[in-house]
């Protein structure tokens, strides 16, 4: 449902496009439907003059606790994968205006590796970074085995993506996953302000010097596509069938 996730034009001058998670129940679990809505939403926002930088938060206590379990069954059984999570990925990928977001609790999977393409993410101290990509017997996604190793090295991105230990916030900001801690009551005005001061800034320098500082987007597409395909090729192994049966058993 598309309110799970809701947009709105905020700052001075309406210049930021907020994109929120809004399904607590299930921590901000992702569906294809949240995804296509992300997906629009990032795609309208660059091409609108007006916007200057997005912005994406989850709810207290989870920003997302990853793609929604139901779908990944679905598609293990046998089901259509749909190009839902692609889309957004690639929009995210490409998007040309600075991205900002705010983490409180739980970010799990790609809870953790969206913010991978930030420009700035605050957390809280005790928010949860876990991708558990091998324990569901599938792989890294998101262009994270790409982006990963730049930014924390080798040993650090293994520990996340292949080991999936879990990160404190605290630990995320020294490993460099993220730019800054701050307490729960502080979060969200931090990650206000710092829009705010981007949406402030001439937008050609900083396009410019955000194109300079990032990786090349194109080759970040390319290791999508590629993680896409082996995730999609585990997606329907046996091994992630049991893994996922596990799972949802552990839960009942």
């Amino acid at each position: 449902m598309s309110d799970h996730i809701l947009t709105q034009r905020a700052g001075e001058t309406g210049a930021i496009n907020v994109i929120r998670f809004n399904r607590p129940e299930k921590k901000n679990a992702i569906t294809r439907d949240m995804y296509a809505v992300m997906a629009r939403a990032l795609v309208a926002g660059d091409a609108d003059d007006s916007v200057r930088v997005h912005v994406m938060l989850g709810t207290p206590g989870a920003f997302s606790s990853g793609n929604d379990m139901q779908d990944f069954m679905a598609v293990a059984m046998g089901g259509a994968k749909g190009t839902e999570v692609f889309d957004f990925l690639i929009a995210l990928a490409t998007v040309k205006k600075p991205v900002v977001s705010g983490v409180d609790g739980l970010a799990i999977g790609i809870g953790t590796t969206i913010h991978m393409h930030c420009d700035l993410t605050f957390a809280t101290p005790d928010s949860r970074f876990h991708t558990p990509f091998v324990d569901l017997a599938l792989v890294p996604e998101a262009g994270s085995s790409l982006l990963a190793p730049a930014v924390m090295g080798h040993q650090k991105a293994f520990a996340l993506l292949a080991a999936g230990i879990p990160f404190s916030g605290e630990e995320a900001e020294q490993a460099g996953l993220i730019f800054k801690t701050a307490s729960a009551d502080e979060l969200e005005p931090m990650v206000f302000a710092a829009a705010e001061n981007l949406a402030q800034k001439p937008p050609k320098a900083l396009a410019i010097a955000r194109r300079l500082i990032k990786p090349d987007p194109e080759a970040v597409v390319a290791r999508i596509r590629e993680e896409g395909e082996l995730f999609a090729a585990q997606l329907k192994s046996a091994e992630a069938l049991t893994a996922f049966q596990t799972f949802m058993a552990r839960k009942k």
